[in-house]
């Protein structure tokens, strides 16, 4: 990590700070107007109400809740750490867990059928 990519003391980064934090490991996330968002694009409202199920867990399991935009096909994450009134180590932390959870898909095995329902969410 760069001295510029080092949030100041008191752990807030900067709006070019945290772009450039989410260019390698998060780059379907973008840094607008102090806060980490990402859409997640589903394939209707039953998938959309899994993706905010799993956000739910994740965030209760971290005790940092993001704000969701929930609409019929897609689920808007916007996350930031209103207490220290900017984009915190804790926001990359539960966006790097979102997206693993949201975007994991196993290994489909020899046999295993491709009807396409559990293609809930449309990939990147």
């Amino acid at each position: 990590m760069t001295s510029a990519q080092v949030p100041p003391a008191g752990g807030v980064y900067s709006e070019a700070q945290a772009a450039d934090q989410l260019r390698q490991p998060l780059p379907h996330w973008v840094c607008v107007n102090g806060h980490l968002e990402r859409v997640f694009k589903t394939s209707g409202w039953p998938a959309t109400l899994l993706v905010v199920n799993a956000i739910g867990h994740l965030a209760e399991a971290a005790w940092h809740h993001p704000d969701l935009a929930v609409s019929y096909a897609s689920v808007t994450v916007r996350l930031t750490t209103h207490d220290a009134g900017g984009i915190t180590d804790r926001d990359f932390e539960l966006a790097r867990q979102i997206e693993a959870m949201v975007m994991w898909q196993p290994k489909r095995p020899a046999g295993t059928p491709d009807d396409g329902r559990p293609a809930y969410i449309r990939r990147d």
